[in-house]
């Protein structure tokens, strides 16, 4: 295999070229590319990875999604390197990831209370537009070199309580984009899909603007990528909605969303099993400016690849994801990215070479996406529908909620043990949370089979149902 290499101030890294790591891809997936009589094929293969986009509304907000994100994960990346630079702590590291994440979990349950309360397209445009100010906020103050570190927190906190409102809202909307519930769980898919495809360009193009011309370059064109995900909402043509709003009290509905969740065994599983999970791997996505110039010694240009290969395990298990034809059996896949989770950070924590880092750390990015997905989707499929809003706020406090109190915990810790020590424990956890999952995996199905049943989910269950209904009108004929 012919291979190009990177420099990065004195580290080479042998890089695949990218046809390479298309084929790889395409090979891992089963995608055939040849034109040896099987180009139907491989036009199914990508019809079926692709289907929920036949939908209009949700392709437009696929497009616009999509370009927007490019933008928050180059924010991302800047804010992290910014930090690390006028800092040199981990502990900042952690204490402004803490702070735009705090919120989410303080405010995520009224914001899932609002979701099944007003029409979820007004607030998701509402939360674009404010994050867009924060955004050009953030770039304004780079830009004329005012900026300090009470600042950026102060701004974090502003983004956390928008993405309260934002995160559960958004995800409960995406069923009121697909016309046809069965390509729900493909229309999830995607989004981790272009979530994780904008998460391999954004760091990479950050970490050339940043070497450039600085990292206040960045916020500005995240600020203006919101423009494309605020159109395409706009531009929608919503013929239903699913939502079925309660007036309730704020308090009665948010009780209520609890009771729900937590009176269910497999939801209240699921979401502690997030929590858990969530708690304890976060010291591989916050320390690694640590890893890129303190480890690696390397430079933005190792920070911005060493993301873009955890966003290529993140796209790999996307696509495998997507080309899933029903939620059954996505348990066991939970628990499988898991043990891919933990291996990989084991590993990650152990290399001191960049090529191995490189092949490290997309495992954990691969293990991460998988499991929040497969959970996302395992959810939206099991949940009513009048409790979406609030049973999806709970998956977002879980894992981003909790997320803070594991960044604040490995940036202290790193600053006491160091960086690759506490990601060796993190790794160590989250084998050990993933095994206590395992176990409860029989009690979970037992009572999420008759839902399944219900829905038509299971295939034979839906032939059934299908052959019983025609038999029904063949009858009454």
């Amino acid at each position: 295999m012919e291979l190009s290499i990177i420099v990065f101030k004195g580290n080479v890294c042998y890089n695949p070229p990218f046809a390479e790591y298309f084929r790889l891809i395409r090979t891992g997936l089963g995608i055939k590319m040849t034109t040896e009589n099987n180009g139907s094929q491989s036009a199914s293969n990508f019809k079926l990875i692709l289907r929920a986009l036949k939908h209009r509304n949700y392709r437009l907000f696929f497009v616009g999604q999509g370009i927007s994100v490019i933008g928050t994960w180059m924010q991302m990346a800047a804010l992290g390197w910014l930090v690390y630079r006028l800092t040199g702590s981990e502990f900042y590291l952690g204490l402004v990831s803490f702070s735009g994440q705090i919120p989410i979990l303080l405010g995520c349950l009224i914001g899932g209370d609002f979701a099944d309360r007003w029409p979820r397209r007004r607030i998701v445009i509402i939360t674009q537009i404010l994050a867009m100010i924060q955004a050009l906020t953030l770039a304004l103050i780079v830009a004329f070199h005012i900026v300090t570190i009470p600042k950026i927190i102060l701004l974090s906190i502003f983004l956390g309580i928008v993405n309260a409102f934002d995160m559960p809202t958004r995800q409960a909307f995406v069923v009121e984009m697909v016309d046809d519930k069965k390509d729900l769980p493909n229309a999830i898919a995607l989004n981790s899909l272009i979530f994780n495809l904008a998460r391999q360009i954004g760091p990479m193009v950050a970490g050339f603007l940043i070497a450039q011309v600085g990292e206040a370059s960045c916020f500005f064109i995240n600020a203006i990528s919101f423009i494309a995900v605020i159109y395409s909402l706009a531009a929608m043509r919503l013929t239903y909605s699913t939502q079925t709003k309660h007036n309730g009290a704020m308090l009665s509905g948010i009780k209520d969303g609890l009771s729900y969740a937590f009176g269910f065994m497999p939801i209240r599983s699921i979401l502690l099993y997030t929590a858990a999970m969530c708690f304890v791997s976060m010291p591989y996505a916050v320390l690694l400016p640590v890893f890129a110039k303190s480890i690696l010694h390397g430079g933005p240009q190792t920070y911005g690849f060493l993301l873009w290969s955890t966003g290529i395990g993140a796209f790999i298990g996307a696509l495998l994801l997507a080309r899933r034809k029903t939620v059954h059996g996505l348990d066991k896949v939970v628990v499988t990215a898991a043990g891919i989770f933990s291996a990989g950070v084991i590993g990650f924590s152990f290399s001191r070479n960049i090529w191995l880092s490189v092949l490290f750390i997309a495992l954990p990015g691969y293990g991460i996406m998988v499991q929040l997905a497969s959970i996302n989707t395992i959810l939206q499929s099991i949940v009513d529908d009048n409790m979406r809003g609030r049973v999806l706020s709970l998956h977002v406090m879980a894992f981003i909620g909790m997320a803070p109190f594991g960044s604040l915990l490995s940036g202290y810790l790193a600053e006491h043990i160091g960086a690759p020590h506490t990601v060796l424990i993190s790794g160590i956890l989250s084998f050990i949370i993933m095994l206590f999952f395992a176990k409860k995996l029989p009690a979970i199905r037992m009572l999420v089979h008759p839902i399944y049943a219900r829905k038509g989910i299971i295939p034979e269950v839906a032939a059934g149902l299908q052959t019983a209904e025609r038999f029904s009108a063949e009858a009454k004929e």
